[in-house]
């Protein structure tokens, strides 16, 4: 049976479910990313929520805070699984240099030589942009996109290899990693204000201070702390995106070009920009992971003029054969003369001595 586009497929993505999901290498450390998210909800639903359900008139409305941190967290977690499980846009690579691009010279003794430009430029919204050749993909990137080496592969506008989410964030995956850092912002900001919500009804309720409060109720507590501190990480990360989202920047081009402080030839203003990221439509994946993988057997690129190239090196050097043989006969001609010429000089003297 022949085996499938992802089977075979060279770069270091982990595949499940027969390739319709496509993770990084370090897929594992979603494991790690799921555990920061449910646990907590978790904690707060038994320990927070449950114990608020009777602090309202309404009954039902009481019940609306845990089905809300409930809804709310599976939202996330769909969202981390669209980010992580799908392809970020890699770009397919080539089984061999591309053929058109090859340059031809002359080197020594008139051997013509194939050369590759590492670089090329291309047009990009008009403007010429100067785009590199990748030796593992075998070809020229198109403009913003960048290998990746974790995990072997170029990917189109790419932003940066998340290892929480274990996948390259790129031009497929962005607006769902960054519904994802925002969205888990905004959980955490729910689940703080609701525990501090429960200390402020334990303090009135029993008219005690913020210690008794803290007493009672450790794990609105703990709650708090973990959310403060997630703040800064997932809060700082999500007004970071929004500053590249509205200037038309990746985190690769900013951490890269940010002292060069050269024009940024991409943006196309604050609105647009935005427009560009959250609805336009999402560009299908150029790779088909579950089709049967075809081999070509075809002479790579160049091959013929390579061919060429041994030809005429093969028929100098036997040119330059023959003309050894050519000089080595003369010089044995020469030699052979001379000991005839030494031999009859030889028999002169002799004879002249005999007289």
């Amino acid at each position: 049976m022949a085996k499938r586009v992802y089977e075979v497929w060279k770069g270091r993505n982990k595949f499940f479910l027969g390739g319709r999901l496509i993770f990084g290498p370090d897929a594992k450390s979603l494991l790690a990313t799921l555990s920061l998210i449910i646990i907590p909800v978790i904690i707060f639903c038994v320990f927070v929520g449950r114990h608020l359900r009777h602090e309202f008139p309404s009954y039902n409305a009481g019940y609306a805070i845990i089905v809300a941190a409930i809804v709310f967290t599976i939202y996330v977690l769909m969202l981390l699984l669209l980010t992580s499980a799908r392809d970020p846009g890699i770009v397919p690579r080539n089984s061999h240099p591309p053929e058109e691009e090859f340059t031809h010279e002359t080197g020594e003794r008139h051997t013509p030589i194939l050369q590759l430009p590492r670089t090329k430029d291309v047009m990009y919204n008009g403007i010429t942009v100067r785009v590199k050749y990748c030796d593992t993909c075998m070809l020229y990137r198109p403009p913003r996109c960048s290998h990746c080496s974790i995990c072997n592969n170029c990917v189109e506008r790419f932003d940066h290899h998340c290892p929480w989410v274990g996948q390259c964030i790129g031009l497929r995956n962005y607006r769902f990693f960054f519904l994802f850092v925002s969205s888990s912002t905004l959980l955490c900001i729910y689940i703080f204000s609701m525990s501090a919500l429960y200390m402020k009804i334990l303090m009135n309720d029993k008219e005690g201070t913020v210690w008794k409060a803290m007493q009672d109720s450790p794990a609105s507590v703990v709650l708090m702390a973990y959310c403060f501190i997630s703040l800064w990480f997932v809060g700082g990360l999500t007004g970071f995106h929004l500053y590249l989202i509205g200037s038309n920047q990746t985190t690769y081009e900013n951490f890269r070009y940010r002292a060069d402080s050269r024009y940024n030839i991409y943006s196309r203003g604050c609105i647009n920009n935005f427009f560009e990221v959250f609805c336009t439509k999402i560009k299908p994946s150029a790779n088909r992971f579950r089709d049967p993988f075809q081999e070509l057997q075809r002479p790579p690129p160049g091959a013929a003029r390579e061919s060429a190239a041994n030809d005429v090196g093969l028929e100098d050097r036997r040119e330059k054969v023959e003309d050894d043989l050519d000089i080595g006969g003369d010089l044995l001609e020469i030699s052979q003369r001379h000991n005839i010429e030494g031999i009859e000089s030889d028999i002169r003297s002799r004879g002249n001595d005999e007289d």
